[in-house]
């Protein structure tokens, strides 16, 4: 869900009043899909966020510092090289295409003063950001090449174009009845709010909504079907729109649903969908800034790449246990080999040798005489397929046993895996980050250097307070686990973990006073929250204290055996936690 250009009209006027004129101090790139700028204004200072993911693409003030790499990418230092110390002249809009413009000034060879333009095409999937000179292109965020469009290229040194202009009046300066005049024109059959489309530049579908429900009409409702008092309540809502959205001062709203999930988001108020809860904001950076956490939008760098990688090893786990299970099933028959053997030793000399294909004789085994078929290599003897039974009766009673360990070896692996994964969700800093990237590396599925020595700000497990006042930590990785368990916490503290199910180390630190049951069953709740069972009912979570925790010598991070465990079986009361996990983690 992103803005439409009508409702980034608001948004360019609120950008260009509180930037331009500044300048810009410093350019970082936290993550490959966003830029941030560093602005000083006299007596503040700001920070422009643009964004390029395709879920949720949007420039907006920031309010919260985002974490940066140690090293910056060759954007960003391509950036910070063109842009650094330069002030912002102007932010515009083109036409109301979802693209924004910023000229910066800045001074070159000479003394004399030089224009660059940063483009921010803020456009789904097709988004990017774009530094020119003169109409040409510096660098891009995203390089696109002829193997990836035959349309349009975006590299160094090629002529940036814009789009070609659409055949579409501008709702803020054209009269409403020409606007009407092209609604008409679009034919008979056509919806009204494709109509609506068709005629406003920079209407999405969520405008052209607000204006069919402004004018009391459903959006599939055909032209054909509509009178003049029906033409003229849809001429009212535009009007209603275009003077909202010209509103000095905006009033910015999301939609969402019950699941917290974004329904809709304009820059100005919505009332197309009464059944959604709306959020209202004093600024069009400010939803945008809340969209962006809703969504998603800003991922830590590594993260994806460290998900792909557990969950392609993961698949490859669960593969060989498949293979696994059946090549025991195969061993499981190693009995049939050895009664086979038995049996040409009793009848060997009855039969030919090279004479048949198999033999059917009386089963010495069988207290009833049952008849036994025992299929032979006519390549060989009875003596030497006898010794052949034999052979194969020994190596499957061998792999029974190495099988059995490559299994146990194998759900070692999965349920190591499957711990990473919900570390990687509970992760929201680079150290953590880190610190997976290095287990990753010990454990053998990354081939990289461990991080050594790193900038990043040392990590931290969730800390949270119950209403009585005791804490409890929450680890956030399996290295946080170890040092939770091992090292912070007290011999007579209680330690809460899901039973059989990768999850957090919880810590509650109650040193051995008996804790209240509400305040067991909070500690409880959040090792359910952050496990793998996370969303599921009557999960169960065993505790016990400290002291009966171990963790044996040469196992993987994380790994602990426990004793004097006493279960509880939880279901997560998402709406209780809430005010707990909104508590700041230190």
């Amino acid at each position: 869900m992103s803005l439409d250009g009508f409702s980034m009209h608001p948004l360019v006027r609120e950008l260009n009043n509180t930037l331009a004129g500044g300048r810009i101090d410093k350019i970082t790139q936290p993550n490959k899909q966003s830029v941030v700028l560093s602005i000083r204004q006299p007596g503040q200072n700001h920070q422009l966020h643009i964004s390029i993911n395709s879920q949720n693409p949007a420039a907006h003030l920031l309010t919260k510092n985002l974490e940066n790499p140690p090293e910056p990418p060759i954007f960003c230092m391509v950036l910070r090289k063109q842009l650094e110390t330069g002030r912002i002249a102007a932010i515009r809009q083109h036409g109301l295409d979802r693209i924004l413009l910023m000229d910066v000034d800045s001074l070159a060879a000479g003394g004399k003063i030089v224009t660059k333009t940063l483009v921010m095409e803020l456009m789904g999937k097709y988004s990017n950001i774009i530094l020119l000179q003169d109409g040409t292109i510096i660098d891009a965020l995203r390089k696109i090449g002829t193997n990836s469009s035959r349309v349009r290229t975006v590299l160094p040194g090629d002529t940036y174009e814009l789009p070609p202009g659409q055949d579409k009046l501008d709702l803020f300066t054209t009269p409403l009845p020409d606007v009407m005049a092209k609604v008409k024109a679009t034919g008979p059959e056509e919806r009204l709010d494709k109509a609506l489309l068709g005629a406003c530049m920079g209407f999405g579908p969520v405008s052209a909504k607000e204006v069919c429900f402004d004018a009391g009409l459903a959006p599939s409702t055909r032209l054909q079907t509509l009178d003049d008092a029906d033409f003229q309540a849809v001429e009212n809502a535009l009007g209603e729109i275009r003077e909202a959205a010209s509103q000095e001062t905006p009033a910015p709203v999301i939609l969402m649903d019950n699941n917290q999930k974004v329904l809709a988001m304009a820059s100005f108020p919505l009332h197309y969908l009464p059944q959604a809860l709306p959020l209202k904001f004093s600024s069009v950076s400010a939803m945008l800034e809340k969209a962006s956490a809703l969504a998603g939008s800003y991922v830590l760098p590594d993260k994806d790449r460290f998900r792909k990688l557990v969950k392609n090893e993961l698949h490859r786990a669960e593969n060989k246990l498949v293979k696994l299970d059946e090549e025991i099933a195969a061993a499981e028959n190693a009995k049939e080999y050895k009664i086979r053997g038995d049996n040409l030793m009793t009848y060997q000399y009855q039969y030919q040798d090279h004479a048949d294909a198999a033999i059917t004789v009386a089963d010495i085994y069988s207290e009833t005489g049952e008849e036994i078929t025992i299929p032979l290599d006519q390549r060989f003897t009875i003596i030497q397929n006898m010794q052949l039974c034999y052979k194969k009766y020994d190596k499957l009673k061998r792999a029974q046993e190495l099988l059995q360990i490559q299994r146990e070896e194998c759900e070692a692996s999965i349920a190591y895996l499957e711990s990473i994964e919900t570390s990687l969700s509970a992760s929201s800093s680079l150290g953590e980050i880190a610190e997976i990237h290095n287990e990753l590396v010990e454990g053998g599925y990354l081939r990289e250097k461990l991080k050594r020595k790193n900038n990043d700000k040392p990590s931290h497990p969730f800390h949270f307070t119950a209403p009585d006042g005791t804490s409890i930590l929450v680890g956030k990785n399996n290295y946080q686990n170890d040092k939770l368990t091992c090292k912070t916490a007290s011999f007579n503290d209680t330690w809460f973990h899901t039973q059989n199910i990768p999850g957090s180390h919880v810590i509650l630190r109650n040193g051995g006073a008996e804790p209240s049951e509400d305040t067991l069953l909070l500690a409880a709740q959040l090792a359910a929250h952050f496990s793998k069972a996370q969303g599921s009912s009557k999960i169960p979570v065993d505790y016990t204290e400290i002291r009966y925790v171990k963790k044996p010598s040469g196992s993987k991070p994380g790994f602990v055996i426990f004793t004097n465990q006493k279960t509880l079986y939880i279901t997560p009361d998402e709406a209780e936690l809430a005010p707990v996990l909104a508590q700041d983690p230190q």
